[in-house]
């Protein structure tokens, strides 16, 4: 597939997918972006803002398995994966595999499981295969995660490790919709008369790696590709972390910068490129130091000072051919 194509079909996909989620371009942008990278996204957001639909949503315009887990405090290892069942005909064991055999996975509300069953994703998400019993089960491309949290409930919650948090590619909000948006909602309810919203394919999972795979084709020059790992540096040298971004970060920027050009119809990555996903790639990476909890500083907040501070190549040093 050529580069055009996907920008055409990302188009059509986002256009679809907005039927359900209604004003929220940018973020579902950054959804699709991750998704094109072959990478994991974690929505961190209030309830009620569409996280679980906008899964719903993808799976069915991308013509993916979809399968969700209700992260609870009593989801076992097992409940994540599978595990061998006595089979009484066949006087032996048999393999059931678990719901994270699947195309597109949603753990809603991650945080609510306690650690050793937040770990039976950490090899999925990685190295795209689990190991079960001591059998190693490759599993089918893609293979992407969507998790949810709530930011503002963590009584009977396990945070997410920075070693998870790492593995997700990118991290993003919806947010609350806008007065227009919010009642372009309840008129949509009103006319289709019923909750659900029936939404059309517009690609197989095929045509989505042959997408997944298109991207390769686009140049990031040597000056854009320094950029990158400047600004990851900045945030290892920043007064206000404790813990910067590892190289995983620098090769989530590269990545979601290329897709994101492909999204605009280009097929060479520019510095705006970068900027655009420096947030979502890096905030959820890094550990602030204490005392700047008191003082409400975020790591979006120290994201965007490394932006400030960082220089940004000049237009004559980023080529746009290979």
């Amino acid at each position: 597939m050529e580069l055009e194509g996907v920008h055409e079909l990302s188009g059509r996909v986002l256009d679809e997918v907005e039927r359900a989620v209604v004003g929220k371009r940018a973020a579902l942008e950054l959804v699709l972006v991750g998704f094109l990278a072959d990478g994991h996204v974690l929505l961190e957001d209030y309830p009620g803002l569409a996280k679980t639909l906008a899964a719903r949503s993808f799976a069915q315009v991308l013509s993916m398995r979809f399968t969700r887990i209700q992260f609870t405090p009593d989801l076992m290892p097992s409940d994540v994966t599978g595990s061998s069942i006595w089979n009484q005909r066949d006087v032996d064991f048999e393999f059931r595999p678990g719901p994270i055999f699947t195309n597109l996975l949603l753990a809603d509300e991650i945080n609510r499981a306690p650690p050793k069953t937040q770990a039976a994703l950490l090899e999925a998400m990685q190295e795209r295969q689990a190991t079960i019993e001591g059998t190693t089960h490759v599993l089918e491309r893609p293979f992407l995660v969507i998790a949810t949290q709530n930011p503002i409930e963590y009584e009977g919650t396990y945070p997410l490790p920075e070693a998870q948090l790492d593995r997700f590619l990118l991290r993003t909000a919806f947010g609350y919709p806008g007065r227009d948006d919010e009642a372009e909602v309840l008129g949509r309810r009103i006319e289709r008369q019923t909750d659900d919203v029936a939404l059309d394919p517009v690609v197989d999972r095929e045509t989505l790696l042959e997408m997944q795979d298109a991207i390769e084709g686009v140049h990031v020059s040597e000056s854009v590709r320094g950029y990158c790992v400047d600004i990851v540096a900045a945030t290892r040298t920043s007064q206000s972390t404790a813990v910067g971004a590892s190289p995983r970060g620098s090769l989530a920027l590269l990545k979601l910068a290329r897709c994101k050009a492909a999204l605009q119809g280009r097929d060479f990555v520019l510095p705006d490129d970068v900027k655009g996903v420096a947030v979502p790639a890096l905030a959820h990476r890094l550990v602030l130091r204490p005392e700047l909890w008191v003082q409400r500083v975020s790591a979006e907040d120290v994201v965007a000072d490394v932006l400030e501070t960082v220089p940004t190549p000049k237009p004559e040093d980023v080529p746009t051919v290979r």
